[in-house]
């Protein structure tokens, strides 16, 4: 925590994940000031299958950390595949357009978010960890905007106020609070997802391949994420969820939800019984949600959403991480262009036309991915729907290239290969 009271900012960024710290990394470069609010300390794990596409790593290597990246990645992902019953099936992943050479790989969270927020410190963001945003009110032409922070060791409060032209959400997409981009609070529903992961040492999952689980009423991935590990990450149904831990505690099993759920995946996957064949779990098993996809507020009167703030796509296409930084680089990119209009006095006429803009560049992105992942997530939690995917996948093995390539692997966003960020 080093900023004072009553400071001056000229943007606020609230959540320091990979799309906040990514646009404070680039508003901070253009020369900018900026402040970022994280409510946890770092390192963290997070929920996350972890999986970054080769379109983003040259906004990375632009962003100043993809060789640091590099350092913790797991390896270059060649291959899609699809582990549903007995099926285990593999394809090509489709090479990226414009970024050639350049193949997708897994970082862990508790790496590649230090990196970049460590990024952001370094080009002059001002970190406020762990603080949380508790008020955003309008002040003339910006934004006053009360932080509540915990000062280590003993984690005392203190409130601080600071002074923001503008905000941008990057604090995920069931996070509660006083902006327009948070949602409150709905009712449980029994289609709710829930998201679990894990990370096992010594599994037997194939290098460079990352397969798709299909089992019923949920779904999951695979993938070698660095330091000899791999992640696997999935969501489920609640109804689904209530269903395995009543199945296992009548067993005489634990009644942890983790183990129930990891359970249900491995009778329903014989590719997930063979890949964790003797491997042993690193750590504690990690939980969210509920996850509920879609398209959201893109902010209004000086809030900008990016990253699940603004829309998050069905994570059985691990495109969450990618459509993060992406969606911070289309909003911050026409923030640079337009930055002598959007800090002047008078910048309501130029913030109203950038955040239109962006919006119409964020769908035109970022829909097609949402909505082809809600299919795919939809038919994969059905059985009849697994059933026509694995035939389909059996008799043209390519479908799920060809899949890869409609989630937005293969599509840069704005000058993703060739970024410049000031």
């Amino acid at each position: 925590m080093t900023a004072g009271l009553d400071a001056e900012f000229d943007a606020l960024v609230v959540g320091a994940g990979p799309a906040g710290a990514a646009a404070a990394i680039v508003l901070a470069r253009a020369g900018w000031r900026v402040a970022i609010a994280e409510r946890k300390p770092f390192p963290r794990r997070k929920v996350c299958g972890e999986f970054i596409s080769a379109t983003s790593w040259p906004l990375l290597r632009e962003l100043g950390v993809a060789d640091a990246a590099l350092a913790h990645a797991g390896p270059e992902v060649r291959r899609v595949g699809l582990y549903s019953g007995a099926a285990m099936l593999a394809a090509a992943m489709p090479p990226a357009r414009d970024v050639s050479g350049q193949w997708g790989r897994a970082v862990g969270r508790e790496h590649l978010d230090s990196l970049l927020l460590a990024r952001a410190a370094a080009v002059g963001a001002v970190v406020l960890q762990p603080a949380t945003v508790s008020r955003v009110e309008g002040d003339g032409g910006g934004l006053r905007c009360t932080i509540v922070a915990k000062e280590p060791p003993a984690g005392a409060q203190r409130r601080v106020t600071l002074r923001a032209r503008i905000v941008v959400a990057a604090h995920g997409s069931w996070e509660h609070g006083p902006l327009p981009t948070q949602h409150g609070r709905e009712p449980a529903h029994a289609s709710d997802l829930f998201g679990f992961k894990a990370h096992f040492r010594g599994a037997r999952l194939p290098p460079g391949l990352m397969p798709l689980l299909v089992f019923p009423r949920g779904y999951g991935g695979m993938v070698h994420t660095g330091h000899d590990r791999i992640s696997l990450s999935c969501c489920i149904r609640r109804d689904a969820l209530d269903e395995c831990r009543r199945a296992r505690a009548a067993a005489g099993w634990s009644e942890r939800a983790a183990d129930a759920v990891l359970a249900h995946i491995e009778a329903s996957c014989q590719g997930v019984r063979e890949a964790l064949s003797g491997a042993t779990l690193e750590g504690a098993w990690l939980t969210a949600g509920p996850i509920r996809p879609g398209i959201r507020r893109f902010g209004r009167e000086r809030v900008f959403a990016v990253g699940n703030a603004a829309g998050e796509a069905h994570p059985v296409v691990a495109e969450g991480i990618s459509m993060a930084l992406q969606s911070a680089w289309l909003l911050c990119e026409r923030l640079v262009a337009c930055q002598d209009a959007v800090l002047a006095h008078d910048a309501g006429a130029a913030l109203a036309t950038i955040g239109s803009d962006y919006e119409r560049q964020w769908r035109r992105h970022f829909v097609v991915r949402i909505r082809a992942a809600a299919l795919l997530a939809h038919l994969a939690m059905r059985p009849a729907g697994a059933r026509a995917l694995v035939a389909l996948a059996h008799s043209m093995p390519t479908v799920l290239t060809l899949g890869a390539r409609w989630s937005g692997k293969t599509h840069p966003v704005g000058g993703a290969s060739g970024v410049r960020t000031a």
